[in-house]
């Protein structure tokens, strides 16, 4: 039996107390805990989106042969895609206070929650590397701009100045500390960074607007690919790469909603922030490139290179501010909380969040992320579409099994217990696996790497797919991963339930 509140959201009627499956950080979070509004939401999204990744993602569609034009159109509607299953997840997270691998609980069983949380948390820590690396760059060059050029000619260790790998660490150790504190600390850091990310991306919009005494070419130039057939086939994938990018918090938004003070203040926090934001900071670097590229006569279309060039050392100090600030938002709320909880997941007993966060800090440190991020081919197509095919199969079975088939009902003090309903077999539910293995299949079986003017392969993939008869399916990895087992699961579990 659960305690239900007048307003839906729900609690347990018992302390879950079994150290196998619980620990402070896993089990619900009481209703009078649960105080976020709809600004907290607003402000964990505008922090989230702030960040340097999805400033350049405009001009890895640029890099690609599309406009600016069609390149903002791209990410608005990825966005606006990605935003219903982060809705239709999220609702958990408020309804029961639970985090994302308590709420796998229901779909994939007490021990199989652990395959869709290592899988989240893999992908975590690659973004928590990739983000760490950027804001120890952001550090490097603008510390340069004020240390002098011997900061970054300084002696190299393993092809980088060994300022670079003391950057990288000590943006590392700013992260750690800050996420130690605990989500009250986040959420009080969310609050005022999101506004001072903002106010600093326009100053630099003014900035370059006053140098330039106007915008450049950038705006007037015309798509390489058109409008026609060579436009759509780089649109899809390209399209499925930018709801990639945010697949990740689809699948563990309920580690945020969960603190939820209503449905209404997440589901309103959520719309007004992620696509709306994301949309106006890709039109914002656009803007701010073009005028790069009237006053240097190349788009610069990375902002701290970009700061770089600032005279003014008080200048130079506020634009190495705003990059910490805005990447320390993004990296701490997106990609150390989830794996943080993943981690804890798996061995509840030994590992509680913090611990989870500094396996996560390391791990992040291990995959050498400045490899991921140097090929647009590699991080749209490669990286932000494979991540987001597997990640959309695992959307649909949870989209499935709380909306379809429980009609969001739960047992909540059963997902805590080998004896309840979730237990299904030896703690995994085989149809669950099964449409994981389906939906994956299809989504990134046909992954493949396309082919230069030169010839060249431009990625890890063959160029006719790794299952060539996959192939086709491939630009559309998150939809198809997404729909394919969502559907799967629904068939398999409203049959299951008939032969009951």
């Amino acid at each position: 039996m659960s305690d239900t509140r007048t307003d839906g959201r729900i609690e347990p009627a018992e302390a879950l107390t079994d150290p196998r499956f619980a620990n402070d950080d896993l089990v619900p979070v009481p209703v009078e805990r649960r105080t976020w509004g709809t600004y907290n939401y607003l402000a964990l999204w505008v922090g989230m989106a702030h960040n340097i990744p999805s400033w350049t993602l405009a001009s890895g569609l640029v890099a690609l042969g599309m406009d600016w034009k069609q390149a903002v159109l791209t990410i608005a509607l990825g966005n606006l895609i990605v935003l219903v299953p982060m809705l239709l997840t999220g609702h958990a997270g408020t309804k029961y206070g639970i985090p994302f691998p308590v709420f796998a609980r229901a779909s994939f069983g007490l021990r199989g929650a652990n395959l869709p949380a290592l899988l989240r948390a893999a992908v975590a820590c690659a973004w928590f590397g990739i983000q760490t690396w950027i804001g120890g760059e952001g550090i490097f060059l603008l510390a340069g701009k004020l240390f002098g050029s011997g900061w970054q000619t300084a002696g190299q260790v393993a092809g980088q100045p060994w300022t670079l790998w003391l950057s990288f660490g000590l943006f590392w150790l700013i992260e750690i500390a800050v996420i130690a504190r605990g989500m009250e600390t986040l959420r009080r850091f969310e609050n005022w960074a999101a506004p001072f990310v903002i106010v600093g991306a326009l100053a630099l919009l003014v900035w370059i607007a006053v140098k330039a005494g106007g915008f450049g070419p950038l705006l007037s130039q015309p798509s390489a690919l058109g409008w026609g057939s060579g436009f759509w086939k780089v649109f899809f994938p390209a399209l499925m790469g930018m709801i990639g990018f945010w697949s990740t918090l689809s699948l563990n938004i309920p580690d945020f909603t969960r603190f939820g003070g209503s449905q209404r203040a997440q589901m309103r926090g959520q719309a007004l922030g992620l696509p709306t934001t994301m949309t106006l900071f890709a039109l914002l670097s656009v803007l701010v490139t073009s005028g790069s590229q009237a006053v240097y006569g190349v788009p610069i279309w990375d902002p701290i290179a970009l700061a770089a060039k600032m005279d003014s050392v008080a200048g130079t100090l506020f634009a190495l501010l705003v990059v910490l600030v805005a990447t320390l938002s993004v990296n701490i709320a997106a990609n150390v909380v989830s794996p943080a909880y993943d981690l804890s997941h798996l061995v509840p007993r030994f590992i509680n969040f913090r611990t989870g966060a500094l396996i996560t800090g390391v791990v992040g440190i291990a995959i050498m992320p400045w490899k991921l991020i140097a090929n647009p081919h590699v991080y749209i197509f490669t990286w932000l579409g494979v991540v987001g095919g597997l990640l959309g199969t695992v959307a649909g079975i949870l989209i499935a099994d709380y909306w379809i088939v429980r009609r969001t009902e739960l047992a909540l003090d059963e997902l805590y217990s080998p004896t309840g309903r979730y237990w299904y077999t030896a703690g995994w539910n085989l149809r669950a696996v099964l449409a994981l293995l389906v939906g994956g299949l299809l989504a990134i079986g046909g992954s493949y790497s396309t082919v230069g003017a030169d010839g060249t392969k431009q990625g890890p993939f063959p160029a006719d797919g790794v299952i060539p008869f996959l192939k086709p399916l491939a630009d559309y990895g998150w939809a198809v991963g997404l729909a394919s087992a969502l559907l799967l699961y629904t068939l398999l579990s409203l049959n299951a339930r008939t032969r009951r």
